[in-house]
């Protein structure tokens, strides 16, 4: 078991972290999405890691037990916007690191609101500047559904004329 007060980690670090192929790859995706630190982009690697196992334990299923637990996934990535309406267990397989963190909060503020950079766009995130439906948002990690992104809405204060 383990201490209930204490959380689980959900990343896995990878196993060489001072390659330099891996350190520019790491420091570029890092800066281009506006990521706090490196365990912000170990843990996306992690999710998607878990999504590709899944759907490589779904393809050694017998079909019968397989359609079933196929369209389940399909249906929550589809719900997620990782992948399309019509699409297979391959576009499961084909995931990359990118599209999991296109679909963050903070991205969708940049690349939809025109944020003149990622930080900004965290620090709109941050400070309670975008809301999502009725609900402000503040977490920038925050995962968008593909029904919430028309619901995106960004409060800008009145700057204070003295």
């Amino acid at each position: 078991m383990g201490d209930p007060r204490k959380a689980k980690k959900k990343y896995r670090r990878p196993r060489k972290i001072w390659t330099t192929d891996q350190l520019n790859s790491e420091l570029y995706i890092v800066g281009s999405y506006g990521l706090r630190n490196k365990r912000e982009l170990w843990r996306a690697q992690t999710e998607v890691a878990r999504l590709r196992n899944q759907a490589r334990a779904l393809l050694a299923l017998p079909p019968e037990v397989r359609q079933e637990k196929e369209a389940q996934l399909l249906n929550f990535l589809n719900r997620q916007g990782l992948v399309t309406e019509s699409a297979s267990l391959d576009e499961v397989l084909n995931l990359k690191i990118e599209d999991l963190l296109d679909r963050r909060l903070q991205t969708i503020v940049m690349k939809k609101n025109g944020s003149k950079s990622p930080h900004q766009a965290r620090q709109l995130v941050v400070h309670k500047h975008v809301s999502i439906g009725d609900r402000f948002v503040n977490i920038p990690s925050y995962l968008v559904k593909k029904e919430e992104e028309s619901q995106i809405l960004l409060h800008m204060p009145v700057p204070h004329v003295s």
